[in-house]
């Protein structure tokens, strides 16, 4: 981590098959912030940082995903 920014834990979601989603948000200075989804599967990180107008588009194709599968489970 740089000194222009800081990095705050949001939510921590455990998922199926031992992996761990944690929910940052990343405020840089000069005011832009994106959020970061850190997903740990054992000693592996895998980092997606996403500024609002991707975070958008993922949101609204999870939710369609989530409207025709609910109840599936």
């Amino acid at each position: 981590m740089s000194a222009q920014e800081s990095i705050s834990d949001l939510e921590i979601i455990n998922a199926p098959w031992n992996k761990t989603i944690t929910l940052q948000e990343i405020a840089y200075e000069g005011g832009m912030k994106m959020l970061r989804l850190r997903i740990k599967e054992g000693m592996r990180f895998t980092d997606l940082e996403l500024d609002p107008q991707t975070l958008k588009h993922l949101n609204g194709s999870l939710t369609n995903w989530l409207a025709a599968n609910v109840g599936e489970s």
